[in-house]
């Protein structure tokens, strides 16, 4: 399975959905667009897995890799994720208490 990426504004924020797996090998991807936003200026970014097959450690990585990087900004970035199965890795691996994680778009936005 591949990774695909699609990036829009919604008012202040960037909200990137991501389709398919984010592993080892599709993760630079994800790590690219990240750096690209805040780089751009970009330093409120919404990350929607709603779509997502597959997290591994890489990918969950890369996200506290962006999460860093907008806060060093003085921004913020929050999942958007309802999968219980991709929360359930959050919870294990304590995250859930570093992101905010919502069940759409608008409530992540909105919570701000």
């Amino acid at each position: 399975m591949d990774l695909s990426l699609t990036t829009r504004s919604e008012g202040q924020y960037e909200v990137i959905e991501v389709t398919g797996e984010i592993d080892v090998y599709t993760a630079p991807r994800l790590r690219e667009r990240l750096i690209d936003l805040v780089n751009q200026g970009h330093h409120y970014l919404v990350v929607d897995i709603e779509k997502v097959e597959f997290l591994d450690s890489t990918g969950l990585g890369v996200l506290v890799g962006g999460l860093k990087r907008v806060r060093a900004n003085g921004g913020r970035l929050v999942i958007v994720c309802t999968q219980e199965r991709l929360l359930k890795i959050f919870r294990i691996t304590g995250l859930e208490k570093v992101f905010g994680i919502y069940g759409s778009v608008s409530d992540a936005i909105s919570a701000h």
